[in-house]
Formats: structure tokens, C-alpha cells, sequence
């Protein structure tokens, strides 16, 4: 495959900092789901332990083992669990698990005891996300039987935590409401929490109540701004990679840059976006399964020219986030859709 994803890591260091200020004095959290927004896990996770990032965040117990296996993160957190994954082995590694289930709790307290140690836990609250977390009718049970495997030496409850919407200001806080709660009723359980955690990237930045003493930030470090709201500049963040191919023909008017569909890009972006050469950017008329046409009728490109598909936005470029907009999905899905085959290059 001829494309080249370039990471800038000088840039992944600034955003690192940006964020590790921003939501000071709560730590950072890094979450790495899907391959850390398709940057790749491994390189931008040692980054950030060199950088003193105490918490690393994973979709699943896979990558959890991943990160275990070839870093040495002081905490790894997972949170899409199931009964029948590999929790022993999970407990057995110190993986931090994200608990909203009863049954789960169980499964975890009984990997645990099959191992002979503690499993450390955070219990996920539904704060009306409706994204497996326990509701606030059954939640003084859960919290109840936690305390009961906590002092029976099974599992130490490290954190209390949930998601919010972030569809509305309303809406939030109405769920930082029903979180409090859930943390007041914990600690009426018996259940001290080192850890809250409630915000994403957005909310650690916009709403700085929200922040407590963790912050789950995926798509800002990698400088990925949200669909139709501010943008990484105004953010002060930087998009870290940039998607590079080469002309590989010219004809009347039509250069051939061959990446396309099959690669992860929209084919319905066609007609929506540009592709940078040169600093000037250039109209996609089409995109195929491996490759996509860009209109140039008034000549000016030559076979071999470096073309940047997307990237930080500051070479005649677009940001994969544009990209997003021109296709109406979310800011990273451009991103995290890029075929593993593309080699990255980190600068």
C-alpha cells in the first residue's frame, strides 16, 4: 500500500500538554480504543508514561493485555466487559475494570478468589446515557453487595464513574446530579472512591465541573476536534497525523492519487472535499475502492507529487475532522477507519 500515515509526535506532546493543564488538578486518562484512534497504541502509550500519564483507557480487555504486555502503564482501565471474558487473567494483571452489572461484579469477585488477590474496580452509575451502567433504583444494592466483596478481600472499589451525552447543557447536568448521588450513596455504603470520573474530552474542557479526578481524553490528544463545534486551533491542539500518497497519473485535467474506499475513506465525500499538492488544494470529483480523482483543469500537477489527503489543516489541507463534516459522521470516525496496511511513520 503506497499511503503513508505520518505521526507528528512533537505535536502529540504539545496537545498532551494542553490537555494535562486544561484539566488540572483532575489526572489524564488516555484512552486508546481502537488502536489510539488508528495513531497506534504502543508508540503514543510509551509517549505518555515518559511524560508522567498515570492512566491509560481501553475499550476492551484485548487491548488492556496489549497495553500490559508492552508498557509499563502504572494503571490500565477496561470497561466493555462481559461474564465470559478473560477476567481472571485480567484480575491476575492488575487491570482496573469498569463494573455496571450486578452479574459482572459477581464474575470479577469470582475471578478474583480463583486467583487468590483483590480486583480493582470502578462502578459505573447510568447517569441516562443508557450505556450499560446500573440505574439509580438498583444502584444502593450494587453498591451494598461491593462493600460486602470489598470487605471479604475479592475486590477493592477504586472509582465511582459513568458517561454523559454531552447532547446538551441541560442534559448534563442533570447527569452530574444523578453521578453525586450515586457517589453519596457509595460512601453511605461504606465505599470510600479514590477516583470519580465522569468527563470525555469535550466536557473536560468545556465544563470544568465536570472534570473531578480522572478525564477520559481519547480524540484531543490526537488533535481530533469535534464535528460542528470548535475547531483543534481553537481548542489550542494540534491534528497529529496527516495522510500522504503520490499522483499517480495526469490527463486531461484528472489526476489519479491511488487511495480510496477500500483504504477507509467515504466515497461519498466525492464532490466535498479537497486534497492538498503543493499547498494548493484540489477538488476530489471521485473516490474508488483504491483510488480517487482530483480535478485539476488548469494543469499544475505531475505524477510522483506528494498529496496530503488530510492533516493538521495548515498546508492547504483539510483536517480528517473536515472530512467528517463533508460526510455528516462524528470527528474521529475518518480517522479510526483508515486500513491497519498504511503504514505510519512517526516524525
Amino acid at each position: 500500500m503506497t499511503a503513508t500515515l505520518h505521526i507528528d509526535l512533537s505535536a502529540f506532546d504539545r496537545n498532551l500538554s494542553t490537555v494535562r493543564r486544561t484539566v488540572a488538578p483532575a489526572q489524564v486518562m488516555m484512552v486508546v480504543k481502537n488502536d489510539a484512534y488508528a495513531h497506534g497504541t504502543e508508540v503514543l502509550v510509551r509517549r505518555a508514561l515518559d511524560q508522567g500519564v498515570q492512566w491509560i483507557g481501553c475499550l476492551d480487555l484485548p487491548t488492556a493485555f496489549q497495553v500490559r504486555a508492552r508498557t509499563v502503564a502504572p494503571h490500565v482501565f477496561a470497561w466493555l466487559l462481559a461474564t465470559d471474558d478473560d477476567l481472571q487473567r485480567a484480575v491476575a494483571e492488575r487491570i482496573d475494570l469498569g463494573i455496571g452489572d450486578p452479574n459482572l461484579l459477581e464474575a470479577v469477585a469470582d475471578a478474583a478468589a480463583a486467583e487468590g488477590t483483590t480486583a480493582d474496580v470502578h462502578l459505573k452509575i447510568d447517569t441516562g446515557l443508557n450505556r450499560n451502567g446500573v440505574r439509580a433504583e438498583d444502584w444502593p444494592a450494587f453498591v451494598a453487595r461491593a462493600h460486602e466483596l470489598q470487605n471479604a478481600g475479592r475486590l477493592r472499589v477504586v472509582g465511582i464513574w459513568s458517561h454523559i451525552s454531552e447532547a446538551s447543557d441541560d442534559d448534563d447536568d442533570l447527569a452530574r446530579v444523578r453521578f453525586d448521588e450515586a457517589i453519596g450513596a457509595a460512601r453511605s455504603a461504606g465505599l470510600q472512591p479514590e477516583y470519580r470520573h465522569l468527563a470525555a474530552s469535550a466536557a473536560g474542557f468545556q465544563r470544568r465541573e465536570f472534570d473531578y479526578d480522572l478525564v477520559r481524553v481519547g480524540a484531543f490528544l490526537y488533535g481530533i476536534a469535534p464535528a460542528g463545534g470548535p475547531t483543534a486551533a481553537e481548542l489550542g491542539l494540534t491534528p497529529i497525523a496527516s495522510l500522504h500518497a503520490h499522483v499517480q497519473s495526469v490527463r486531461d485535467g484528472i489526476a489519479v492519487v491511488p487511495i480510496g474506499s477500500w483504504c477507509g475513506l467515504p466515497s461519498s465525500a466525492a464532490g466535498r472535499v479537497t486534497v492538498s499538492v503543493g499547498g494548493r488544494a484540489y477538488p476530489v470529483r471521485r473516490i474508488g475502492t483504491d483510488w480517487m480523482e482530483l480535478a485539476a483543469p488548469h494543469g499544475g500537477l505531475s505524477v510522483g507529487d506528494e498529496a496530503i489527503v488530510f492533516g493538521a489543516g495548515d498546508r492547504g489541507d483539510l483536517t480528517s475532522t473536515q472530512w467528517a463534516e463533508a460526510v455528516d459522521t462524528i470527528g474521529e470516525e475518518v480517522q479510526v477507519r483508515l486500513d491497519p496496511r498504511i503504514a505510519r511513520v512517526y516524525l
